[in-house]
C-alpha cells in the first residue's frame, strides 16, 4: 500500500502545483492590461460574461492579456469614458448605441425606431454589415471587439400609453445629447426631459418625469420600474451595444494575442446576447409580477402610425447620422428578406 500513498500523494502535489500555477496566472497582472468601463452594474449578467470573458482571454494567452474591470459607471458615463479612452486613461469599454454614436454616428441606423421585427432580423443585419462597421470604428481609431444588446426598449409611465399620442403632455425623458431620441420625440411630437442616465432614478422620485424608455432588464437593474406603474409592451427600438477597444492598445499586442482576443470576445459578447435576450423576457415576467399593469401591443391601425412615425425618423436622419446609401442597403436587405421568408411581426 506504500507505494499507492506515495503515487497518490505525487498526484496531490503535482494537482496542487497545477492550481497554484493557474491561480497565479489569472492573479498576476498581465503584460497587457485593457482597463475596461461599463455602465452595467456589478453582478449582472453583463458584467458577469465580462469576467469569463477576462478568463478565457487570459488562458487562451497564457496570462499575457487581462481585463480590469470598472463596472456601474465608476468611471462615469459614455461621455465621460469615451474621454478617458482617447487619453489612455481607459482602453476599453461596453456602451449603448448612445456612446457608439458619439463615436460613429452612422451606427445609430442600427437603432431606428420600429426598424425591425424580430430578433432575426436584427442578426442578419449585423451579419450583413458588421466588416463594414468593423472598419469605420478602426478609422476612428477603435477595434469592434463584439456587439452586444440592450435588447428591446418600452415605454414605461405611470400613465397608461396605447398609442403614440398618449405621450403628449407626458414628462417624457430623453437621454441627453441623443439626436436619435430627440428625432423620435420630435416626429411624435412630445417635448421631453434631456437628462443623463445617472440623474433619471432622482427625476422620477421627484415628480420631474413620469415616464422613460428602456429594456425590461435595465428597468430592474437601475429600479426605474420600482416608481412607474405602465409598461407599454410595443417595443420602440432594439436598442445596440457593442465593446471598443483603442486601436493605440490593439495595435501593443502581437498578431496571436490579437487573433485570440477577438476570437474569445465575440464568442462570449453573442453569449452575452442571448443571454440578454433571454433575461429580458423573464424580466417581463418579474415586472408584471411586481405589479406594473402590462398595455398590450395596439392593433393593426395604430401599428401603421408607429411604422409612419419609423419611417420619418429614418428620413430625416439622413445626412445627420447617416448616409441614404446606407440606409438603402439596410432596408433592401430587410425588404429582400422579408419577401422570402414571410415572418410575421413576433419574436
Amino acid at each position: 500500500m506504500r507505494p499507492l500513498t506515495i503515487i497518490n500523494r505525487a498526484a496531490l502535489l503535482i494537482l496542487f502545483i497545477l492550481l497554484s500555477m493557474t491561480s497565479a496566472i489569472h492573479a498576476e497582472k498581465p503584460e497587457h492590461e485593457i482597463k475596461f468601463a461599463s455602465l452595467a452594474p456589478d453582478g449582472s449578467s453583463w458584467m458577469q460574461q465580462m469576467r469569463e470573458l477576462d478568463a478565457a482571454v487570459r488562458d487562451s494567452t497564457n496570462g499575457k492579456v487581462g481585463f480590469k474591470l470598472y463596472p456601474g459607471g465608476v468611471q462615469g458615463d459614455e461621455q465621460d469614458v469615451i474621454r478617458k479612452m482617447r487619453f489612455n486613461q481607459l482602453h476599453a469599454a461596453g456602451f449603448t448605441g448612445n456612446g457608439l454614436g458619439e463615436i460613429l454616428p452612422e451606427m445609430r441606423v442600427l437603432e431606428l425606431p420600429f426598424l425591425f421585427h424580430n430578433k432575426d432580423e436584427v442578426d442578419l443585419i449585423l451579419d450583413t454589415f458588421t466588416d463594414q462597421f468593423d472598419q469605420a470604428f478602426r478609422d476612428k481609431g477603435y477595434v469592434l471587439l463584439g456587439w452586444t444588446e440592450v435588447g428591446y426598449v418600452y415605454f414605461f409611465s405611470n400613465t397608461p400609453i396605447y398609442t403614440g399620442g398618449d405621450l403628449k403632455g407626458m414628462k417624457v425623458w430623453t437621454w441627453q445629447g441623443d439626436p436619435l431620441a430627440a428625432a423620435l420625440f420630435k416626429a411624435m411630437d412630445v417635448t421631453p426631459v434631456p437628462l443623463s442616465i445617472t440623474e433619471v432614478m432622482t427625476a422620477l422620485q421627484t415628480g420631474m418625469i413620469d415616464a422613460v424608455y428602456t429594456s425590461p432588464m435595465a428597468a430592474i437593474s437601475l429600479q426605474w420600474f420600482s416608481r412607474t406603474k405602465y409598461m407599454n409592451l410595443q417595443p420602440i427600438t432594439n436598442s445596440m451595444g457593442a465593446v471598443l477597444l483603442t486601436l493605440k492598445s490593439w495595435d501593443k499586442l502581437d498578431e496571436s494575442e490579437q487573433k485570440a482576443l477577438l476570437e474569445v470576445s465575440r464568442d462570449h459578447l453573442r453569449q452575452l446576447t442571448l443571454t440578454t435576450r433571454i433575461d429580458n423576457r423573464k424580466s417581463i415576467e418579474q415586472l408584471e409580477q411586481a405589479g406594473l399593469t402590462m398595455i398590450p401591443v395596439p392593433g393593426p391601425e395604430a401599428l401603421e402610425q408607429y411604422h409612419q412615425i419609423g419611417n420619418e425618423v429614418r428620413q430625416n436622419l439622413v445626412g445627420n447620422l447617416y448616409s441614404e446609401e446606407l440606409l438603402a442597403e439596410i432596408m433592401q436587405t430587410l425588404d429582400t428578406y422579408r419577401a422570402e421568408s414571410a415572418i410575421d411581426e413576433t419574436d
